[in-house]
């Protein structure tokens, strides 16, 4: 059974590779861990956004999955 403290945000950059960072509840703090290149961060407010952002910063993944456009610059 999966568990409700943590979840995932996940994006495909241009070459169709899927990049994933976890978010991992702890009370009120989220820590969030990038699967692709194992950047770390503690994030309170926003932690999906942070996510979004570093994916599409660090790994030029911006497509989401869950079918709306790329995001555009």
């Amino acid at each position: 059974m999966p568990s409700i403290d943590s979840s995932k945000v996940s994006r495909w950059d241009q070459h169709g590779r899927e990049h994933v960072v976890r978010v991992q509840r702890t009370g009120v703090q989220r820590t969030l861990r990038c699967d692709t290149c194992g950047w770390r961060k503690g994030a309170q407010f926003l932690p999906w956004l942070k996510a979004a952002e570093h994916l599409a910063e660090v790994h030029q993944a911006t497509v989401d999955p869950a079918g709306s456009s790329p995001r555009s610059r």
